[in-house]
């Protein structure tokens, strides 16, 4: 029977000759040396371009997993690459720790998750990568190799973001918090205003997002701050519901747009606001089981509501058949080589369509706007940009290439898509 792989929504597939789980170091260092080339590096199958694509070898993680070792008088813990970000909250609250930060998808293993900057929001909170105090990892000649931000900080900043390129990451440690608890409200308001007010209402909250519901006028703005209040309970999720509720309207009237946009906006104002108080781990993480396929970009700060504008108008003139809301999130600069936040203050803006949908006229649509203002893509989401544009985006991009050459001058772990993306001949 032949090997299939897909990622979360469907949208990529690959039939490689071998998907291997190995079950340490010594056997992914071997799979390296040996398997059938390329070998490219499966998490949780959470990213929506083919960076895990390969015909050759697919290596899963997922037997990589579990705590190393912490340091609770310096808040942190050395994990294994393939631990579920669902499973790490754990493991942090049990030992006194936190993520100092989140996204709201908890199923990504850690290691794709660092490998692709992924992030939560606040001007002052980092990407996950942030957080790297070492790095282990597997090379392209199947050495195991270590790193760590006290004696090679160059090369944390150059492999922290790596896409899988630039070895197999088998080990982190993690600089964390104490554990805490957060404050986090919710409330509707109209996106005008949102908009207007964007860096005021970003800024005043150690984490603040916003969604805009398309076709409404409105968004819903989220707000979490810490807190030394006891916990309360946490409202029932509906974001389901809702989401089930938008595409129906989407569907059923179609033809009657304005009936639709008035249904949406009295729905929509309508939600009921929320407040509560719980434990970290209890606060950023939704459910998300409807599939959808995503696209995010990564803006200079202040041009995030000009982009975000333009974007809304193109929806709603252009693709009706779009209801899943918009996220726009903040993240701070940082350091890394490949880091889409690399030393500039970020607005986030994503944009989903419906798994069961063909996402690209949208994708196609949207993206020149992003990019008009200076937007870099998401490592693990959908995007057109290859080599020669990253170039132009990322100061350090032909030293983080030397860096990836060294430690992969075999090119073991590049794909086609992935030398698109590099500019590496085949």
């Amino acid at each position: 029977m032949a090997n299939t792989w897909s990622n979360w929504s469907g949208f990529v597939t690959a039939s490689p000759k071998s998907i291997a789980t190995p079950a340490d170091a010594g056997e992914l260092a071997e799979l390296v040396r040996s398997a059938p080339g390329p070998l490219r590096v499966a998490g949780a199958g959470h990213s929506f371009t083919p960076l895990v694509q390969s015909n050759g070898t697919i290596v899963s993680l997922e037997k990589i997993e579990g705590l190393v070792s912490h340091d609770a008088a310096n808040n942190r813990a050395r994990v294994r690459a393939g631990t579920r970000l669902g499973a790490l909250m754990h493991i942090l609250q049990g030992i006194g720790q936190g993520l100092p930060n989140m996204g709201d998808i908890d199923k990504q293993a850690i290691g794709g998750a660092l490998g692709t900057a992924t992030h939560g929001s606040g001007p002052t909170l980092g990407a996950y990568h942030t957080q790297l105090e070492t790095v282990q990892f597997v090379d392209g000649q199947g050495k195991l190799r270590e790193y760590s931000r006290a004696g090679d900080q160059d090369m944390i900043h150059a492999t922290g973001v790596a896409l899988g390129a630039f070895g197999v990451l088998t080990e982190v440690r993690m600089n964390n918090i104490a554990t805490y608890r957060l404050r986090r409200r919710k409330w509707v308001l109209p996106i005008d205003d949102m908009l207007r007010d964007f860096e005021t209402m970003m800024a005043a909250h150690r984490s603040a997002e916003f969604y805009y519901i398309p076709f409404s006028g409105y968004a819903q703005f989220i707000a979490s701050d810490f807190s030394d209040a006891a916990p309360t309970p946490r409202p029932t999720e509906d974001d389901e519901e809702g989401l089930a509720t938008l595409r129906k309207l989407r569907t059923v009237l179609r033809w009657l747009p304005s009936l639709r946009r008035a249904l949406i906006k009295g729905a929509v104002k309508k939600v009921p606001s929320e407040d509560y108080v719980q434990d970290w781990l209890n606060v950023y993480a939704s459910d998300r089981r409807t599939k959808f396929n995503e696209m995010e970009y990564h803006l200079p700060y202040e041009e995030g509501p000009k982009a975000l504008a333009e974007i809304i108008a193109l929806t709603e003139k252009h693709f009706p058949e779009v209801y899943f809301p918009m996220e726009v999130r903040s993240v701070a600069p940082d350091e890394f080589w490949l880091s889409p936040f690399h030393k500039r203050l970020t607005c986030s803006i994503a944009i989903h369509h419906d798994a069961a949908n063909d996402p690209l006229p949208f994708m196609r649509a949207a993206e020149p706007i992003l990019r008009k203002y200076g937007g870099r893509p998401h490592w693990g989401k959908m995007h057109s940009l290859k080599a020669a544009d990253f170039k132009k985006l990322y100061p350090r991009w032909d030293e983080a290439m030397a860096v990836r050459r060294d430690i992969d001058p075999d090119n073991r772990f590049v794909s086609p898509y992935m030398a698109g993306l590099f500019g590496i001949p085949q």
